[in-house]
């Protein structure tokens, strides 16, 4: 049985892989280094067993580094290549695998697990990036791989992003924090760019990035309300956003927050939510 897993935590060493985005006085609480030893300690304070490590840059140097980290704690690494580039080429500088049909690629020398790709696309300087013909493809080769793509988006950015995927069928796609909800303006709109998303069978998504509106618990409780009424208990997944959940609820705060939230699930919802969806996505353990 599937223990619980937090789908999306980050880990940064500001020597190899810089975070100029970093605040030092905004957020003075993610000011410095997370290691995969500081990662262990945040799952044991949440109750998660692993993790899934989501790449911070659009950098190969970081994922290969990441791919590189023994901890037992992770249970794989969503990580980058530049997707208007040679694929099969960036990939097979990652690992042994992966390839079509072989299922999720190994990590370098280790055996930690490719199991996504992420480009940071709600900061990229072309707004049309996801409609490029040559990311199109790639997305097509990273199905081909067996390997997701995690979509970052804007609200804004969510219809574009489910043209994409209605194109793609045989790619699965992850929308992290649920889309950009913490940042919209508007509710309405955002909720059908989710829903758009949620219509296709191929795409999931991740309870995650929703730290700050744990003060705001009415409107925290109504989107994951339409989430779940969208996507089902089984194509959406808990993540903690560490360390980025430092900045407001801390991600201890934010489990409790999410553990009232799937309360009145049935047991295998909950397990579905809290584990489960995170492993038959990302094929982890296959």
């Amino acid at each position: 049985m599937t223990g619980p897993i937090d789908a999306h935590v980050h880990l940064w060493n500001r020597a190899t892989d810089p975070q100029p985005w970093i605040d030092p006085v905004t957020m003075a609480a993610i000011d410095r280094d997370f290691s995969a030893a500081d990662l262990a300690g945040m799952l044991d304070s949440t109750g998660a067993g692993t993790a899934v490590v989501v790449q911070a840059g659009n950098s190969l140097g970081e994922t290969r580094r990441l791919l590189d980290d023994p901890s037992p704690r992770v249970a794989g690494v969503v990580g980058w290549i530049d997707l208007t580039g040679d694929v099969g080429g960036q990939l097979r500088t990652l690992g042994p695998g992966p390839g079509p049909g072989s299922g999720p690629g190994a990590g370098t020398g280790t055996g930690r697990r490719l199991v996504g790709i992420r480009h940071l696309v709600h900061v990229d300087p072309d707004p049309d990036w996801l409609g490029r013909p040559d990311v199109g493809s790639s997305l097509d080769r990273l199905g081909a791989h067996d390997l997701c793509f995690d979509l970052v988006l804007r609200p804004w950015q969510t219809a574009a992003a489910a043209d994409v995927a209605a194109a793609r069928p045989g790619t699965r796609f992850v929308v992290d924090h649920l889309g950009g909800v913490a940042e919209s303006t508007d509710d309405r709109s955002w909720e059908s760019g989710l829903r758009a998303l949620a219509a296709r069978p191929n795409v999931y998504a991740k309870i995650s990035g929703l730290a700050a509106l744990v003060a705001d618990p009415a409107r925290l409780r109504r989107v994951v309300e339409v989430a779940l009424d969208a996507f089902g208990a089984r194509r959406l997944m808990y993540g903690s956003d560490w360390p980025m959940a430092c900045l407001t609820a801390g991600p201890a705060g934010w489990r409790t927050a999410v553990d009232e939230l799937i309360a009145g699930l049935g047991a295998d919802e909950r397990r579905a939510v809290l584990g489960t969806t995170a492993a038959v996505c990302y094929r982890l353990g296959a």
